[in-house]
């Protein structure tokens, strides 16, 4: 098991931190922006050894590192990764020098604190998926919290305040009852809040009951899923360009992160009694999001919708508790960070040549932008999952998954991936095709800049869908382990009745 012999998973966490201290000194905007960039780049190029050291033969986090923190309260400043969170932080390192890129032009006031900003974001995401303390893994959730408040607030659009107090309470919301569950586990689990001592522990079915209550809304309101995500597209569609690229690349995928860490192998029975509610919550995500995606005229609001679609893939695969289809969850929440991602950055493009996002101001542009149009298309076939790109292979595997344990939920599934196919190909040909609109004839095609922000998205697309053995490899210990802790305490507790569970429930916070 690699074990760096020097504070590698802190120097990636932090690295984005130091710059954002360093931007402090700096007067000129265009050096922040270089500073920015150079730091995210810094970054990207320490995270390589984590997937070239990676050990793909053992569940057991690697590149640890264990400090004492608190020791009165046994808190210890913890890291380390599995093949789960390695590709979360490698998403996360490759998407940060292409947010600071597609913010070059697009951010022309409070330069400096907007770049401080996105690199206290990229700190937080990171260390989210690193802490292997609950105490440390709480302090990086709750830090990104007001970054993004401002990212939102301060450089969104017409409606920016109520977007960002409407993410902000929320997600608030959501962090309070993390907090809660997080003390509790620390009485029942010996007085620790080490991740992987908490994970196994034989907690009785009451505790379990109320435990997952908790997980699940603070993990379902950042996913988002149905009803909680409303806050979604008011946020996306008043944040700029690299806000909603954070938010659709790496935030949401915090929430399907949150279940694979702590529900599903602190709480197995709990999460196999809930197994149908999440079920059904995530078929009528997928459904409902793509039917919302139809409706909309806006081009940022039918991305958001696609991602409460294509995020129901996500939970609906980490809930069959199969391999394919815990495998497929993960490697589908990677595929929306890129290919979501890089539809945003799309619409980002256009905004900045004709500050608007109606679908109904543009046509025709495949013959003024051909180079643009080509990378649109890309993207869009990737989003309805075209056999090639990686979208197919994660939605393969989450309905393959699906289809050994829960067949119904897999077709009612599958009616999503027709709807993508239908507002996505939409969307293009509007866009694209058709009659010009004669407003759009001297925009120009995409820059050298702008170029370089889609073409590692681009490749990422393609290396997925046509060769994701790697990734798969990564993954197949820690989803193997994480399916045998899933398996650990079932039998007379998963056996409890709902009116038993609910009663024992009940009984627990009742005064004695």
């Amino acid at each position: 098991m690699p074990d760096a012999g020097y504070p590698l998973l802190s120097i990636v966490v932090f690295a984005p931190l130091a710059g954002a201290l360093a931007a402090m000194a700096l007067r000129s905007a265009m050096a922040v922006k270089w500073l920015a960039l150079g730091t995210t780049l810094i970054t990207l190029v320490a995270s390589i050894p984590l997937w070239i050291a990676f050990d793909r033969g053992t569940h057991a986090f690697q590149f640890v590192e264990e400090y004492a923190w608190i020791p009165t309260f046994n808190i210890n400043y913890a890291v380390g990764v599995d093949g789960i969170s390695l590709l979360l932080v490698l998403l996360t390192t490759f998407l940060s020098p292409i947010v600071v890129l597609c913010s070059w032009n697009s951010i022309d006031k409070r330069v400096k604190e907007f770049m401080m900003a996105v690199l206290l974001m990229e700190t937080a995401m990171l260390g989210v998926f690193v802490a292997l303390d609950f105490v440390l893994f709480y302090v990086f959730w709750e830090a990104m919290l007001i970054p993004m408040y401002l990212i939102i607030g301060v450089w969104g659009g017409a409606n920016r305040i109520y977007a960002a107090i409407k993410f902000f309470l929320y997600t608030l919301a959501g962090s309070l009852l993390l907090l809660v569950a997080m003390i509790a586990l620390y009485f029942a689990g010996g007085h620790t809040f080490s991740i992987p001592d908490l994970m196994g522990q034989p907690y009785p079915a009451a505790f379990q009951f109320w435990m997952f209550v908790a997980f699940f809304l603070a993990f379902a309101i950042k996913v988002p899923m149905f009803p909680f995500h409303t806050w979604l597209p008011d946020a996306h569609v008043e944040a700029p360009t690299a806000g909603s690229v954070i938010l659709a690349s790496v935030l949401l995928k915090m929430g399907g992160y949150g279940f694979v860490r702590f529900s599903l192998p602190m709480l197995p029975d709990a999460s196999a009694l809930f197994t149908p509610f999440v079920l059904a919550l995530s078929v009528v995500a997928i459904i409902y999001g793509a039917y919302m995606a139809l409706a909309q005229a806006d081009l940022k609001k039918l991305i958001a919708y696609s991602s409460v679609s294509h995020m129901g893939f996500v939970t609906l695969g980490l809930f069959v508790f199969t391999v394919q289809g815990i495998e497929g969850a993960m490697l589908q929440m990677v595929n929306h960070g890129i290919t979501t991602g890089a539809l945003f950055l799309c619409v980002g493009i256009l905004y900045d040549r004709t500050h608007s996002r109606l679908i109904a101001d543009y046509g025709g542009l495949a013959r003024t932008m051909p180079l643009y149009a080509a990378m649109l298309v890309i993207f869009s076939l990737s989003s309805l999952g075209l056999p090639g790109t990686n979208s197919f292979v994660g939605e393969f595997l989450v309905l393959l998954g699906a289809f050994i344990t829960r067949p119904a939920y897999a077709v009612a599934a599958s009616l999503g991936v027709i709807l993508a196919a239908v507002y996505m190909l939409w969307m293009v040909q509007r866009v694209l095709f058709g009659e010009a609109n004669p407003r759009n004839a001297g925009h120009p095609d995409l820059s050298l800049r702008e170029l370089a922000t889609v073409a590692p998205l681009v490749v990422a697309v393609f290396w997925i869908g046509l060769y994701p053995g790697p990734v798969l490899d990564v993954l197949h210990a820690s989803v193997n382990h994480l399916i045998d802790q899933t398996r650990v305490g079932t039998g007379s507790q998963a056996a409890l009745s709902w009116s038993d569970l609910l009663w024992s429930a009940v009984r627990a916070v009742l005064p004695s």
